[in-house]
């Protein structure tokens, strides 16, 4: 019989070559383990509510009301929702065409892009149009969104920081693109090194690349750093002297565990450059209510906000989101009501603002606790993690653990990760599936697990990595950096 359409052989090569870290081997062998009943603490991905994150209650209540609008006929509505929940469901519900279960415009809902626009102005200080912002299913769909724009075949480059979130990666294999790499610093908790920026560009335009487009990621993911204003002008300038969009993805901005380094948006900064780089420089930022204190993955809400896009391009980018019609309106009510959430007045605010601060508070403390754990184990070293929701300890394998891995057919960071699944439960992700340097490993983990289970991961892990050392040192003089 001749092979068929989609026998493995005859796919699209594209999907051959992405990869996904996060959903990768380790996932996958944790899953299995779990099948067979061992406890997995799954530390893999930024899922907060998966493990146990409660969910904010005022929006959830406005989104109960919005799918179920019946309840707000019963003359009981009063005695179970607050006053203000009940309005906010009536406002969303007056701005679709037919409720959550009617498809909305391709951009999104226009009183919500607004709602978005209005948001952008009390963030940064300059007015946003609604009309240059488009809602999306989570912010990595904006991302393929825009990265399907830009990279037109292997000959156009995309700038990734590394160690990079891998949707980059695998979505400019997917499209046919070219990643290029620029390595962040780890010695100086993981910064911007302008100078390497600049080689990274040359390399490429060498090789016949013609580099289109600069991620950034801020806070960073998995790095956990927070981009200073003297690091984001460096960055615009380079875009501005080298025709280079600037892709901003900014969906941790809420999550800061620092008071040194606060969270400044790539618009603000350029907008207060002036002319002639606010007026030039092409911008596409990203967020989303998948991370920060909401952490609403599974609800699927994001936008994209485009400044300084050509009109026509805007146009393009249009049709090609008509072709999915409608992104999931739920997902938009989720994103109007962080961006809108409950003012100081409103019944639900204290209660807000209450749980909304635990949040935070708790995940500070969990990103010192993690920090201060790695760095007391032995041949391991952790930056602080100064945002987002992940640690990316350097975990300093000795020769013969590399040579063990070797011989196991894995990649050395894989195998030392597979080894801490097996005996720990702890499902994390090999910092070679998010790009390091050569002979450098990590491991990405969330800083998510409950506070009060903390300590207890922390010493497992513990005592995972010192017998693992203990087993492949030799005793001559290896020791941590």
């Amino acid at each position: 019989m001749s092979s068929k359409s989609l026998d493995y052989e005859n796919l699209n090569e594209n999907v051959k070559k992405c990869q996904y870290a996060v959903r990768g081997e380790l996932y996958l062998r944790a899953s299995e383990l779990q099948k067979e009943g061992k406890k997995i603490i799954f530390t893999n991905v930024g899922n907060p509510h998966a493990l146990g994150q409660k969910p904010l209650t005022f929006p959830r209540q406005v989104v109960a009301l919005c799918q179920a609008p019946f309840l707000l006929d019963d003359p009981n509505v009063g005695l179970v929702f607050p006053a203000d929940a009940i309005a906010r469901a009536k406002h969303y519900l007056t701005l679709t065409s037919g409720g959550l279960g009617a498809y909305s415009d391709s951009r999104g809902l226009p009183g919500v892009r607004k709602e978005v626009a209005e948001f952008i102005e009390r963030r940064d200080g300059y007015p946003s149009d609604p009309e240059l912002i488009f809602l999306t299913d989570g912010a990595s769909k904006g991302v393929m969104q825009i990265l399907n724009a830009i990279i037109r075949n292997a000959s156009d480059g995309i700038l990734v920081p590394v160690p990079q979130y891998p949707l980059y990666s695998a979505t400019i294999s997917l499209l046919g693109g070219s990643l290029v790499p620029y390595y962040l610093e780890e010695t100086a908790n993981w910064g911007l090194d302008i100078v390497n920026l600049r080689q990274s560009v040359a390399k490429a335009r060498s090789q016949g690349i013609t580099v289109r487009a600069m991620v950034i990621i801020n806070p960073g993911n998995p790095t956990g750093q927070c981009l200073s204003e003297t690091n984001l002008k460096e960055i615009i300038t380079f875009c501005y002297q080298n025709n280079v969009v600037l892709l901003g993805d900014e969906v941790y901005q809420q999550n800061i565990y620092q008071d040194e380094r606060p969270f400044i948006s790539a618009r603000k900064v350029l907008m207060d450059m002036g002319p002639p780089m606010s007026k030039e420089v092409e911008l596409v930022s990203f967020h989303t209510v998948s991370k920060g204190y909401w952490g609403e993955c599974g609800q699927r809400g994001g936008y994209f906000e485009m400044t300084n896009i050509s009109p026509k391009t805007v146009e393009e980018i249009y049709k090609v989101a008509s072709i999915s019609l409608s992104p999931n309106v739920p997902g938009q009510i989720f994103m109007g009501l962080m961006v809108s959430p409950p003012k100081p007045g409103d019944i639900s605010y204290d209660r807000y603002v209450r749980e909304s601060k635990g949040i935070l508070e708790s995940l500070r403390r969990r990103a010192q606790i993690m920090t201060d754990g790695f760095n007391s184990c032995r041949n391991v070293v952790c930056n602080f993690t100064e945002g987002a929701m992940y640690s990316f300890p350097q975990i300093r394998l000795p020769p013969k653990a590399i040579e063990a891995a070797k011989s196991a057919g894995k990649v050395p960071d894989v195998y030392y990760c597979l080894k801490l699944l097996e005996a720990t439960g702890i499902s994390t992700v090999p910092g070679s599936g998010f790009g390091q340097k050569e002979g450098v490993f990590h491991l990405r983990t969330t800083i998510l697990p409950a506070e009060e289970d903390m300590p207890a991961i922390m010493d497992s892990f513990k005592k995972f990595n010192d017998e693992f050392m203990e087993q492949y040192e030799d005793h001559k003089g290896y020791s941590r950096m």
